[in-house]
Formats: structure tokens, C-alpha cells, sequence
């Protein structure tokens, strides 16, 4: 993405959007706005993948979660990284890097672009040990659950109608 916007440009609007929905940062999913962040959130989905071995497009866990980033921010805030790696990893991975990772990935697909780190400061997360992570948010493409009940009484009411009708001789 960040190749078709001249190379001084730190934002610009595309005419006609193009992509994969899910890897698109949503400010260009809706608006055709793209910027030096754009590439940022499609980065972050592409590190979830790899740590998790499923692909974003179609993802859903058990029917409880809609999407691959809602499922690793709930994991994500509930402290249970572990559960989000690829089975296939097995003892192969130390917690401290997946969390590390995880929390990247997640500052990567924050829903405001001016949320999300830079590439040269993602470069420097991953690769030093001794840098403090910013709390992500809730990334974007979630969606608040609500549980609400309904008084199906409340949903209807009862009116009353006359119709006059008249008919000339």
C-alpha cells in the first residue's frame, strides 16, 4: 500500500479501494484514506496469523469470537497468551517473546492510526528486550458485547384506526 502514494506523502486518499477486508486498516476500508499507518495495521494482522498459524480471513474460535484480532485482544486482556500460540509451536517458544509479540501485533491493529507505532518503532519493540510496550486498546474490527434483556411487551403497542370513506351519488 504505502508504494502507490508518492514517497514524501505521509497520507493520501485512494480514489478506489483495493485489498483483502480484514488486512485493511479501517480508515482505508472506509474512507480510502491511506497513510504511513496503513501498512502498520496489515502487519500487525500478518504477526497474528504467524503467532496464532490461522488466517485472519474467515477466523472464529469455538462460535465465541468473530474475528482473529477480537480473539487475541479477549486473550490478550485476560492474560491468557498461551492459549493464543499455534499448537504446533509446542514447548518452542518462550512466554515472555509471545506476549512480547502479542502486544505488538495488538498496538499494530489499534482502531485510530495515530494509536498505532510506526514501522522503525514495531522494528525496535521486536527486537530489544529492554523496551517498555505501550497498553494496547481494542483494536479495531471488534465489537462490544451487550447483555440486555428484552421486554418483548415493550416492543409493540396497540392503536386504533377509523376509516371514513365516502362515495359520491
Amino acid at each position: 500500500m504505502a508504494r502507490i502514494f508518492p514517497s514524501d506523502a505521509t497520507q493520501a486518499t485512494a480514489s478506489r479501494i483495493v485489498g483483502t477486508y480484514g488486512y485493511m486498516a479501517p480508515e482505508y476500508a472506509s474512507d480510502g484514506l491511506l497513510s504511513i499507518k496503513s501498512d502498520v495495521f496489515s502487519f500487525g494482522v500478518l504477526l497474528l496469523e504467524i503467532i496464532t498459524g490461522k488466517r485472519s480471513s474467515g477466523f472464529q474460535h469455538c462460535g465465541e469470537f468473530y474475528n482473529l484480532l477480537e480473539y487475541a485482544w479477549e486473550l490478550w486482556k485476560d492474560r491468557r497468551w498461551n492459549e493464543f500460540t499455534d499448537q504446533s509451536f509446542g514447548d518452542e517458544y518462550k512466554p515472555r517473546e509471545l506476549m512480547k509479540c502479542l502486544t505488538v501485533a495488538l498496538l499494530c491493529v489499534q482502531e485510530k492510526a495515530t494509536d498505532r507505532p510506526t514501522m522503525p518503532d514495531v522494528v525496535v519493540m521486536l527486537s530489544n528486550d529492554g523496551v517498555t510496550l505501550a497498553e494496547p486498546r481494542r483494536p479495531a474490527y471488534t465489537y462490544m458485547r451487550l447483555d440486555v434483556s428484552v421486554n418483548v411487551t415493550a416492543l409493540y403497542s396497540r392503536n386504533e384506526i377509523t376509516i371514513t370513506s365516502t362515495d359520491g351519488r
